[in-house]
C-alpha cells in the first residue's frame, strides 16, 4: 500500500513534466519546486488559516497552476527557440522558489508538520495485518481522479486534440490555426497543477520544506526515462513499476541499495530499449 500511494503522486510529477516538455520542448528542473509550492499552499491555508482540507488541496492545484502559467509567459516563452536557455531558466526559478519559501515560510525552513485531516484507519482484506489511514487513499483517490480528467481532457475534447497536435507537430499545429502560444501555457497550467495537487495530498504525510522537491524531481527523471520521454502512459506505468521496485527493496534491503538498483534498472532499460517501455523513435 505504501508503495501504491507512493507510485500515485509520483505519476501525477511525471506525467504533468512529460506534457509541459511535450508540448514547450523545455526540461523544467524547477518542477520539483512547484510540488513543494503545493504543499506550502495546504499547508498555509489548511493548517493556519482553517480551511478544509478538501478546498485546500483544489486551492493548491490553482495557485500552482496560476505560477506555472506566470513562468510560461515570463520566462520560458522568450527563451522557446533556446531550450537550453529555458533549462537554465528553470534552474534559476528552482533556486528562487526555494528562496522565497525560506523567506515567507520562517523558522529558517524548519521542516513543517500538518494534520491529517483523516485520522481514521481502514483495515483491508478482513484482516487487522493490513491496515492503512484514511490520509494515504485519498492520495491514491486524487491521484486517479486528476489522471483520469486528463486523460479524458486530451483524448475527448477539442482542446485536448489541440494540445497534442502541438506536441506532435507544431508547425502543422499551427498552419491550422492553433495557438502555439495559448496551448504551451495551457500546457503549463495543467502540468504545474498535477505538480501542486501532488504536494498537497502529500503535505499531512511528509514534513513540509523547502527542499522537498529535490528528491522528488531526481525520481521523476528517472520515471519519465524508463518510461519513455515524451510518453504520458509510459511515465504512469514506470512511475508504478519504479515505486513498486523502490519501495520494496528499501523495506528488506536499505534505501540506498534501492536507489543504486533503481539507476541501474534505468541504464538497463536504455541499453535494451533506448525509447524507454513505451516511447517512441524521433522521425527524421
Amino acid at each position: 500500500m505504501n508503495a501504491l500511494v507512493a507510485s500515485s503522486f509520483t505519476a501525477l510529477i511525471a506525467v504533468g513534466l512529460v506534457l509541459i516538455f511535450g508540448v514547450m520542448g523545455i526540461v523544467n528542473f524547477a518542477h520539483g519546486e512547484l510540488y513543494m509550492v503545493g504543499a506550502y499552499v495546504v499547508w498555509f491555508l489548511y493548517a493556519l488559516q482553517g480551511w478544509p482540507f478538501e478546498l485546500a488541496v483544489p486551492a493548491a492545484i490553482v495557485v500552482v497552476g496560476a505560477l506555472g502559467m506566470v513562468m510560461e509567459r515570463l520566462l520560458f516563452r522568450p527563451m522557446r527557440t533556446n531550450p537550453l536557455g529555458g533549462l537554465i531558466m528553470s534552474v534559476g526559478v528552482l533556486f528562487i522558489l526555494q528562496v522565497v519559501t525560506l523567506d515567507l515560510g520562517g523558522g529558517m525552513g524548519r521542516a513543517k508538520h500538518v494534520t491529517p485531516a483523516y485520522r481514521r484507519v481502514v483495515t483491508l482484506f478482513g484482516t487487522e495485518a493490513v491496515t492503512i489511514p484514511v490520509q494515504r487513499l485519498i492520495v491514491i483517490v486524487v491521484a486517479v481522479a486528476l489522471l483520469g480528467a486528463l486523460w479524458l481532457l486530451l483524448h475527448r475534447t477539442r482542446t485536448g486534440w489541440a494540445l497534442r497536435a502541438c506536441a506532435q507537430d507544431p508547425d502543422a499545429a499551427a498552419l491550422q490555426g492553433i495557438s502555439r502560444n495559448k496551448f504551451a501555457m495551457l500546457a503549463m497550467a495543467l502540468g504545474a497543477g498535477l505538480a501542486g495537487g501532488a504536494g498537497g495530498v502529500m503535505a499531512p504525510l511528509i514534513p513540509v520544506e523547502p527542499y522537498m522537491g529535490g528528491a522528488v524531481i531526481v525520481t521523476t527523471f528517472i520515471v519519465i526515462v524508463v518510461g519513455g520521454i515524451g510518453s504520458l502512459e509510459g511515465a504512469a506505468l514506470a512511475a508504478v513499476v519504479y515505486t513498486f521496485f523502490h519501495t520494496f527493496v528499501t523495506t528488506y534491503l536499505d534505501g540506498t541499495i534501492a536507489s543504486i538498483l533503481g539507476l541501474l534498472i534505468m541504464m538497463l532499460v536504455l541499453v535494451v530499449k533506448p525509447t524507454g517501455l513505451m516511447g517512441a523513435a524521433e522521425k527524421v
